[in-house]
């Protein structure tokens, strides 16, 4: 079987690790792995994989010169004739749609979230299966678009548990990122994303404020990179650190490739997304590395957080209820949190059922 996976970057995000992981065991598997996109600092993980990279323009939203790019597209698809073209967003599924309907293969797309529900998202919909990432995606998908239930597979974001593993983390980067940073005696509170407004960092940073004469030695890192187009709101949030007097408490560290020393470090992550369609991946790699974790929820979400046993759960946009379930869990003690780990939610399943969806259309 040959899979060509598509998105626009492979930088940083749930999409592009989702995607570098899936290449890898795909591999693994005897399945030849192609991923196309215009590139990024990822890109070389997909060739140490064993997989292949093809640098394509599937990123930039030009339409005077989108037909050009299908057109080159599609001679691409030809001459790697493949049997699976997996798109997992917007631009690059429209474009995937048009160049491989001549061709021999088979299309599918992945939904990662809640989309605004427009002509443009619709094409997430027309694959021959729709992988949906959680319950809430499928149903939010057959409520608003005329798609086929019978055709959505629900496949959850999974988890390495062999990578995130709090037995196998690198001490010596933990000791040197801790001595960087001054993190020694500190209370950790970690926010883990790419730099973007569906973060509410602003929450956090809030949330800091309130606590900072409660916990004195509480130090809030927001932990991801930002594109050039979101450099504007990086200044924003640092503002904002500096308005509300935790400049000295809120620690940018910028895009990190240790994430799993990072979980290790913190005594606490947070994820105030403010669309929880699916169950965001740091929180189930918080949990795999026995790190409480304080998320906001969805209505229909099947919760992985508990409150009390593995973090808590908390409004979105709320930074008083954020700083009171902070201070909770700063003065709780939990138990073992990677037992609460939902095997549905690990990497070895959603590579399965990945594999059975490739299968069904084969």
């Amino acid at each position: 079987m040959k899979v060509i996976q598509l998105l626009p970057e492979l930088n940083e995000g749930g999409v592009e690790r989702g995607v570098v992981e899936l290449n890898r065991e795909l591999v693994k598997r005897g399945v030849i792995s192609i991923v196309i996109s215009l590139g990024g600092k990822l890109a070389a993980q997909i060739e140490s994989d064993g997989g292949k990279h093809i640098c394509f323009d599937v990123c930039t939203k030009n339409p005077f010169n989108l037909p050009f790019r299908i057109f080159r597209l599609q001679k691409l698809l030809r001459r790697l004739n493949p049997n699976i073209v997996h798109a997992r967003s917007r631009l690059p599924a429209w474009m995937a749609y048009y160049a491989s309907r001549s061709l021999k293969c088979s299309f599918i797309t992945t939904v990662h979230g809640l989309n605004s529900v427009n002509r443009y998202s619709e094409i997430m919909t027309r694959g021959e299966r729709v992988i949906a990432v959680s319950e809430v995606v499928r149903d939010y998908i057959v409520k608003n678009y005329p798609v086929n239930a019978t055709k959505v597979r629900v496949i959850q974001r999974g988890v390495d548990t062999k990578l995130f593993d709090p037995d196998r983390v690198d001490c010596q980067f933990i000791n040197q990122f801790r001595e960087q940073y001054q993190l020694d005696g500190k209370f950790v509170v970690s926010s883990i994303g790419r730099i973007t407004w569906l973060k509410d960092f602003e929450t956090f940073i809030q949330s800091i404020a309130i606590l900072k004469e409660e916990i004195p030695n509480i130090i809030g890192l927001i932990v991801g990179g930002a594109r050039a187009d979101k450099m504007e709101y990086l200044e924003s949030l640092k503002l904002l650190a500096t308005k509300e007097g935790v400049a000295d408490k809120i620690i940018f560290t910028g895009s990190q490739s240790r994430i799993v020393e990072i979980y290790a470090m913190s005594d606490l992550t947070v994820n105030a997304s403010l669309k929880m369609g699916n169950i965001g991946r740091t929180v189930v790699e918080s949990l795999a590395m026995n790190t409480p974790v304080i998320a906001t929820t969805y209505e229909g979400l099947v919760d992985l957080v508990e409150d009390g046993v593995n973090g808590y759960l908390i409004r979105t946009q709320d930074p008083q209820d954020l700083a009171e379930k902070i201070l909770a869990a700063y003065r709780v003690g939990f138990g073992d949190i990677r037992a609460t780990l939902n095997p549905e939610y690990t990497l070895t399943t959603m590579v399965q059922r990945t594999l059975d969806v490739y299968r069904e259309v084969q």
